[in-house]
This record gives C-alpha cells, structure tokens and sequence, in this order.
C-alpha cells in the first residue's frame, strides 16, 4: 500500500466509479438521465415558484400583458419543445443530443405542470380538477426512471419476443409444408 492510497482513499474509488460510467452508459442513456432530471428538477421549482407567487412570498409575479391576457407557463414549454424537436430530428449528432435532452426535460416540465389546464380549457391550477397535473407529472418522471433505470431490460424483452414470433413463422411455415400424416 502506498502512502498516497492512504491519503486520497476515495481516488481510486472515483476513478473506478468513472471508468463504469463511461463504459455502461452511452450518450443515449445519458441523455435519457439529463431529461429525467431536468423534468423532477423543472417540475418541483415550478410548483414552488407557483405557490410563492400564490401566496406572495417570492419577489416573483404572473406574466400578464398590457390586455390583462395571462400567459401561463405551458406556451414557454410548448415553444421549447417545437425548438428541441426541430433541432433533435435535423441534427444527428450525440453531443447535441446531451444538451437537448435536458431542454427537452424543462420544456416536458413546463408543459405537463398545466396538464390540467390544457384539459379543462381553463385554468384549474389550485382546483381539485387541477390535480391530474400532478398525478401526470409523477407518472412520465416514473415511466421515465422506469426507462433509465431498466431500458437495456426492456430491449432483451423486445428481442425475445422478436425471436419468438420468428420462431413462430418460422414453425408454422415449416408445419404448412409437411406432407399430410399417411393412414
């Protein structure tokens, strides 16, 4: 054991930790976490945000224009979508794809947050029907932390499945062939 082990114990350790991350997890994958994250993270600010403007304990105020038409924070996350959607398809590239999936998660965020509005057509953010907003969001961040945490799962099912249809086929052609059974 040398002297600089026993100095830095958790060097090596994090150097370990980096080598399996680089190794396990591609830029889809990473993607996929930043968009998870982004989406939990976006989600919990805006309720916080929402209820300090409620109830007048943050600085912060609704966006309302000169006409009194109050601009609720799904259009900013609409607009964000449509941008991260146009580049996501127009650009391939796997750097890229790191800093959309996090856009793509605040844009999520933002939308799902007003789920109840966009369902009702009016505003039932602090009602009752305003809820499902809440019960949507907790249902993509599981779905999504489902997919993160299980995906490489998910796609040795699918290729299970896959290969059980071709066997299937595969069978059932070779079935239709055989010759009748003689008497």
């Amino acid at each position: 054991m040398n002297i600089h082990t026993l100095l830095h114990p958790g060097f090596h350790f994090r150097k370990r930790v980096v080598a399996a991350y680089q190794q396990h997890v591609d830029y889809r994958r990473e993607a996929a976490l930043r968009m998870w994250v982004a989406f939990i993270g976006t989600f919990l600010f805006l309720r916080f945000l929402t209820y300090g403007i409620r109830y007048h304990f943050l600085p912060a105020r609704n966006i309302v224009t000169s006409g009194g038409l109050h601009i609720h924070h799904f259009v900013w996350g609409i607009l964000i979508l449509l941008i991260v959607g146009f580049l996501g398809i127009t650009i391939n590239s796997a750097r890229l794809h790191a800093w959309l999936a996090p856009a793509f998660g605040i844009g999520a965020a933002l939308v799902i947050d007003e789920f109840g509005l966009w369902l009702n057509l009016r505003d039932v953010y602090w009602l009752r029907e305003g809820r499902i907003s809440i019960d949507a969001a907790i249902l993509i961040a599981a779905l999504l932390g489902l997919y993160y945490t299980a995906d490489r799962f998910w796609r040795q099912v699918a290729a299970e499945i896959r290969a059980g249809l071709r066997f299937a086929a595969t069978e059932e052609r070779r079935l239709l062939r055989r010759p009748p059974a003689a008497k």
